[in-house]
């Protein structure tokens, strides 16, 4: 049986017939059905604009949920069990009296979790139409990114649901957050004093943070175009990478000592402008090519396009934190689609030892470096240098990892997906995985001076092959610091 109790409550999954909803989210609570982490008075409300039969959208979501399960975790009682607790109501989110409907679904003691996996556009809207019918006061909102276009329209945003809703009870999602390697950083940092001993810039010479992807914009044109690659990626889901990564120690796990912790290092970010944002800003945006062998077209030749576009794919930056711990050690950002691999990985270098006695042909091999991978497989490696085998060797070295890979080592527990975690968090109250109304303003007012200095000096998206690892100039980035992307070929 599972070890963590969860209150009753009554699941209104606003949006649910959307991708996400289908993809992701109703999995997730299958999942969550099948382990046993829904109380068994637990019910969810699918909610949607479309009309027709209430069994018709059912089955649909059924079977995008057996599409996206593996097939080896369907089990047809939980499935059942499921498909029982599941009510459809056509709802428009913006008319009050459709709200009436679900007010009389919901029993007056009972936790309502509204989700919002809706355009942020109507985010107020649904919250004011919840508190008319009385279901504001017992709620907690889950609000999906993103938050805003810039900051000032973030601030609305939020704005208009704290009209409704205290802040402990609004649960901002990031989905990177929920990843268990993300998770492990807490624990890896802060329980390890192998580790911590040597989290500064006494130690450290660089931080890398990739988040590479090998598809295009599938059929997100609209949005996308919109957004941008830094809006889209790095406003959110690099910058709370790096905050875990940079931030000092919370005085204990509750959810406001993480979240402090990280608006400090947000605020503690070196702003760029002119020359700096020439030199540590690189914009891509990608052209025809191949990936897996296959030719693909190029941004502007997607379906819908815009053909005068200058919307960044690909994001590839240095940052500097202005504090004691990292004083002098950049942080390199780099995000992309189209991209030679799927992957999502940190890598913290380690500066080499301050004397060197082995062949001087091997330096360029000293440095440890601890890589934190994402995806597609979640593990934690320690790069290290050993002796090479052999009586013919003498002493000469190699680099090889102390590794910990998560579904290789702990082949009998499933690894659940983020969106798990997530919900389950929300269930449980718990928002230590869910992201403050000042860390998304100060992460946006960091965003918006990049934006507003390229709009100043007219810089546009440099091409890049599909297929690659981004344009020439992230390269030079890196190089002109002395050093390179890890493990691009």
């Amino acid at each position: 049986m599972p070890s963590i109790t969860v209150e009753s409550c009554t699941f209104a999954l606003f949006g649910a017939l959307g991708d996400l909803a289908l993809r992701k989210l109703f999995p997730a609570l299958y999942q969550l059905d099948r382990a046993g982490l829904l109380h068994a008075d637990t019910r969810i409300f699918a909610l949607a604009r479309e009309n027709g039969e209430a069994q018709q959208h059912l089955a649909c979501i059924g079977e995008h949920l057996l599409r996206h399960v593996p097939a080896n975790e369907v089990d047809k009682a939980v499935l059942q069990r499921f498909q029982a607790r599941l009510s459809y109501l056509t709802m428009d989110f913006l008319q009050a009296d459709d709200y009436d409907a679900l007010a009389e679904q919901v029993g007056s003691g009972e936790r309502l979790i509204a989700y919002f996996a809706t355009p942020a556009a109507v985010y107020g809207g649904i919250c004011a139409n919840l508190a008319r019918v009385g279901l504001a006061e017992r709620a907690r909102v889950v609000l999906e990114k993103p938050i805003g276009h810039d900051l000032e329209s973030s601030r609305a945003v939020n704005d208009a649901v704290a009209q409704y809703f205290p802040e402990t009870r609004i649960y901002r999602i990031d989905h990177y957050l929920g990843k268990e390697t993300v998770q492990n950083l807490i624990a890896l940092r802060f329980a390890n004093s192998l580790f911590e001993t040597q989290w500064n810039q006494n130690h450290i010479s660089h931080v890398e943070i990739t988040v590479a992807e090998k598809v295009g914009i599938e059929g997100r044109w609209g949005y996308f175009d919109q957004a941008g690659q830094l809006r889209d990626m790095i406003q959110n889901h690099l910058l709370q990478l790096l905050c875990l990564i940079a931030m000092d120690p919370p005085s204990d796990l509750s959810a406001d000592s993480i979240r402090d912790e990280k608006v400090k290092v947000l605020k503690a970010l070196a702003p760029m402008t002119g020359e700096q944002l020439s030199q540590q800003v690189v914009r891509g945006q990608y052209v025809a090519g191949s990936s897996d062998g296959k030719a693909v077209p190029g941004y502007l030749e997607e379906e819908n396009s815009n053909t005068r576009s200058d919307t960044e794919t690909f994001v590839a930056l240095r940052a500097d934190i202005r504090n004691w711990r990292w004083a002098g050690v950049p942080f390199y950002l780099r995000t992309g689609k189209r991209m030679a691999e799927k992957m999502s990985q940190i890598v913290i270098h380690f500066k080499a030892p301050p004397h060197y006695i082995f062949d001087p042909e091997q330096r360029q091999l000293i440095g440890n470096k601890l890589i934190i991978r994402l995806q597609p497989d979640e593990g934690i490696a320690l790069q290290v240098m050993t002796k090479d085998q052999g009586l013919d060797k003498g002493m000469q070295l190699r680099s090889g990892p102390l590794q910990l890979n998560f579904s290789d080592t702990y082949r009998s527990a499933r690894v659940p997906d983020a969106y798990e975690r997530l919900l389950l968090e929300v269930m449980r109250g718990n928002q230590n995985l869910f992201v403050r109304k000042d860390e998304i303003e100060h992460a946006w007012q960091w965003c918006d001076q990049l934006i507003a200095g390229w709009k100043r000096l007219g810089d546009s998206p440099k091409p890049y092959a599909a297929g690659t690892w981004g344009p020439m100039g992230s390269i030079a980035l890196i190089t002109r610091d002395g050093r390179s992307w890890y493990g691009d070929l």
